[in-house]
């Protein structure tokens, strides 16, 4: 089972050489990846010791960075401390979705 963290515990490591933030949840010491991330490590320190799930999001981070990124989780976010919003990722398949609507209509119109 996975270590629960609270967002307490989180806040307290908001310095670049102690660097933790949480996406999706989910609670990462990307202290010594910052000088790695491809954005730079200001994108890092700018999230650090709070949620930046949707700044992650916004970002459109890879696969690959999300595989990146299980090196470095140490835990889950308290259940007391998690948001009971609709994730931000819903939105973007919403968009997703009525981008392609949006599109078949275009082709429909002109195959007229």
């Amino acid at each position: 089972m996975a270590k629960e963290i609270s967002l307490a515990t989180v806040k307290q490591h908001n310095k670049a050489e102690d660097l933790w933030i949480v996406i999706e949840n989910k609670v990462y010491d990307v202290t010594k990846f910052r000088t790695e991330h491809p954005g730079g490590e200001d994108s890092l320190i700018d999230v650090a010791g709070r949620d930046g799930t949707k700044e992650f999001i916004d970002v459109g981070h890879s696969l690959e960075a999300r595989e990146i990124m299980k090196k470095f989780y140490i835990g889950d976010l308290a259940a007391a401390d998690v948001k009971t919003t609709v994730p931000v990722r819903c939105a973007h398949v919403g968009l997703a979705l009525g981008a392609i609507v949006l599109g078949l209509s275009i082709i429909y119109v002109f195959k007229r």
